[in-house]
C-alpha cells in the first residue's frame, strides 16, 4: 500500500467503523409508485420512437415508388391521408372519383394535386411492405394508447403536481409525467436547483487550463428529463411574446439556438424546481 492510499478504519471483527459509514452520501430511492410511472413513460418514448420510424419508413417506400403524398399533404398520416393509404394499400391505385370520399377540409380543393401525386406505381413487393409496415403502426398506436391510460391512472396521487406543471408554457399532460416520473415530488433530495440542474445535465462544463477556456459542454445527467425539458423550452421559444421565448431569441442571436436551447432549458428547471417545492403555479417571470 503507497503512503498515499488511506485505509478505512475497521472494528476489530473486520467491519468499517461507524464513522466510516457515516462518511458515506446515502442514496435516495424514489417511491415504487413513481418507479413504476418511470418505467411506463420510458417504454412509451421508446414506442414513439418506433412509430415514427415506422412512417418514415413507409413514407420512403412510396417515395421510391413516385407516389408524391407527402408533397401535397402536410400531414401523410391525417385523416385524409389515412384514407387515401386505406384504398391505396386495399386496391394498390386510388380511382379519381373516389378521392372525393377521402379528402376532407380544404384538401377538396385540392383534389387534382393529390391524385396527380398517386400516379405512381406499386409493385407487389412494396405493396405487401406496405401492408406490413401499416399493421406494425396500427398496433404501435393500439399500444401507445393503453400506455398513456396506465400512466394517468398512476398519475391520480399527483393530480396538484400535474396541474401546476402544465400552467407553464411547453409542458403538456406527458412531459408532466416525464418530469414527475424522472424527479419525484420531494425536491429536498437535490437541495437546490442547481443540484438539480447538474443531475439532469444542464449545467455547463467548466473545462479550463493555463487561463484558457477550452470547453463548456454540458454534463452528462438523466437523458429522459433533458430531452423532455428541452422539447418543452423549444415549444415556449415558438411563442415570440413569452418571456420564455424572448430569453431564448435573445441568446441565440449571440450564442446560436442550440446553446440558446440548453440554457431555456436549465431556465424552466429551475422554475419547476420552486415551483413543486413551493406548490405555487407558473408565474410569468421578468427576464432580461
Amino acid at each position: 500500500m503507497s503512503r498515499e492510499e488511506k485505509p478505512m478504519s475497521r472494528t476489530p471483527s473486520g467491519s468499517p467503523s461507524c464513522f466510516a459509514m457515516d462518511s458515506l452520501k446515502k442514496v435516495s430511492s424514489p417511491p415504487a409508485d413513481i418507479r413504476e410511472l418511470r418505467d411506463f413513460t420510458r417504454l412509451r418514448k421508446k414506442w414513439v420512437g418506433q412509430l415514427t420510424s415506422e412512417k418514415n419508413r413507409i413514407q420512403k417506400v412510396l417515395e421510391s415508388s413516385n407516389v408524391k403524398l407527402g408533397s401535397v399533404l402536410s400531414d401523410l398520416f391525417g385523416v385524409s391521408g389515412r384514407n387515401i393509404l386505406a384504398r391505396l394499400l386495399e386496391k394498390g391505385c386510388v380511382d379519381k372519383d373516389e378521392l372525393d370520399e377521402c379528402l376532407r377540409g380544404r384538401l377538396k380543393t385540392k383534389k387534382q394535386a393529390v391524385y396527380d401525386s398517386l400516379l405512381g406505381t406499386l409493385t407487389e413487393h412494396e405493396l405487401r411492405l406496405l401492408r406490413l409496415l401499416w399493421k406494425h403502426v396500427e398496433e404501435l398506436e393500439r399500444l401507445i394508447e393503453e400506455v398513456d391510460q396506465h400512466i394517468d391512472r398512476l398519475l391520480e396521487p399527483y393530480r396538484e403536481e400535474v396541474d401546476l406543471l402544465m400552467t407553464m408554457p411547453g409542458v403538456k399532460k406527458q412531459t408532466a409525467a416525464v418530469i414527475i416520473a424522472e424527479m419525484g415530488t420531494d425536491m429536498s433530495v437535490f437541495e437546490t436547483p442547481e443540484r438539480a440542474a447538474s443531475w439532469t445535465g444542464l449545467s455547463p462544463g467548466n473545462h479550463e487550463s493555463a487561463g484558457k477556456r477550452k470547453s463548456t459542454r454540458t454534463t452528462k445527467g438523466n437523458p429522459h428529463l433533458r430531452s423532455a425539458l428541452c422539447e418543452a423550452a423549444w415549444s415556449a421559444a415558438r411563442s415570440k411574446t413569452h418571456p420564455l421565448s424572448r430569453k431564448f431569441w435573445s441568446l441565440a442571436a449571440r450564442c446560436g439556438k442550440k446553446k440558446a436551447l440548453i440554457a431555456t432549458a436549465r431556465r424552466m428547471l429551475v422554475i419547476i424546481f420552486c415551483m413543486i417545492s413551493r406548490k405555487e403555479p407558473f408565474r410569468q417571470p421578468q427576464l432580461i
